[in-house]
């Protein structure tokens, strides 16, 4: 069984994050994105396999020595930023919808998980992470003996 915090307040601060982005910056707060760094948060695809968990992250954009995959007490971070140069505009407008900056996203791995065999490879702006799973316990048949 896991045990995972109740955090009420989390769809609330989700919904408050896609609203920022949706509208820009204007809104934002600290409050709303968990930390004053985190510009954004990609999106994410967590499925599981026979042997192993496997997390899809969508980071166009994003060079892979700009990403970190870490493990540390049952908790897997990604975390990373999103560079773009800044460029002049000669008509005097400009529209920008893809947002740089900080990113972060966290999962509590689940008690099977192989943390020390964690994978991650970076590929077409899709960051594939495999989670071994440990084999589960066969039980073991105890004799009876018959005296």
């Amino acid at each position: 069984m896991t045990i995972v915090r109740y955090e009420p307040w989390t769809v609330m601060n989700r919904l408050h994050r896609e609203i920022d982005q949706i509208f820009g910056d204007s809104f934002a707060t600290p409050a709303a994105s968990g930390a004053t760094a985190v510009a954004w948060v990609p999106s994410v695809d967590v499925h599981e396999e026979p042997e192993r968990f496997v997390v899809h992250a969508d980071l166009p954009g994003v060079d892979a020595k700009d990403i970190h995959v870490t493990t540390e007490n049952g908790m897997l971070t990604l975390r990373g930023e999103r560079r773009f140069e800044k460029r002049a505009s000669e008509k005097g407008f400009e529209r920008l919808e893809r947002v740089s900056g900080a990113f972060l996203r966290r999962f509590t791995l689940p008690d099977n998980a192989l943390a020390d065999e964690i994978q991650a490879k970076h590929v077409n702006g899709v960051l594939e992470i495999t989670i071994p799973k440990r084999r589960a316990a066969e039980p073991k048949r105890v004799q009876v003996e018959v005296k």
